[in-house]
């Protein structure tokens, strides 16, 4: 089985909890399914869920070399220079990271309201853009927009291989296999 859930911002990527945040038990109704990778609390989108040991394997390890797309939207205004040193991987206190797709982009007309909201600075733009990775470092993302200085405001996860949101609301599942 594998199920698609687009988690929401804040809810943590696991199933128990201390009760001080939302988990994955209060959105995914199957059971014995286990996320197959992770989304940080504050990041938002496809999550993929199974209870296939073997196709999770598949879906997390790198040498697999799924890959992921963020829909991101980044504090300023972005320039050519920064997303050609993204496109090229850039140095991260954990080593460098191999090259990325990275494209200017445009806030979606299908995109759901977060809450709570991302800050609203009127002085200072945002910029949206679509980030492909191959490899998931810990909240990597962030960290690669911050090194070429445009900090992540907002992150969704939109696909994961060949399994993409494609109209999945906030907060729900769909069955893929």
């Amino acid at each position: 089985m594998l199920i698609a859930l687009n988690k929401p911002y804040g809810v943590l990527c696991q199933f128990s909890g201390d009760g001080s945040r939302p988990t994955l038990a209060g959105y995914v109704r199957e059971k014995d399914v286990y996320p197959a990778g992770r989304l940080d609390h504050d990041s938002e989108g496809l999550l993929l869920l199974t209870d296939d040991g073997r196709l999770a394997h598949r879906l997390t390890d790198p040498r697999h070399k799924q890959p992921k797309t963020y829909l991101v939207q980044v504090d300023g205004a972005m320039t050519d220079e920064a997303l050609i040193a993204l496109r090229r991987g850039v140095a991260l206190n954990d080593g460098p990271t191999l090259p990325t797709g990275a494209e200017h982009a445009v806030e979606p007309d299908w995109l759901w309201p977060r809450d709570p909201p991302v800050r609203f600075r009127k002085a200072i733009p945002t910029s949206w853009l679509t980030v492909t990775l191959r490899e998931g470092r810990n909240r990597q993302v962030r960290r690669m927009t911050a090194a070429v200085g445009f900090p992540t405001l907002r992150l969704i996860r939109v696909r994961i291989g060949d399994w993409a949101l494609d109209g999945l609301p906030p907060g729900q599942t769909r069955r893929l296999l």
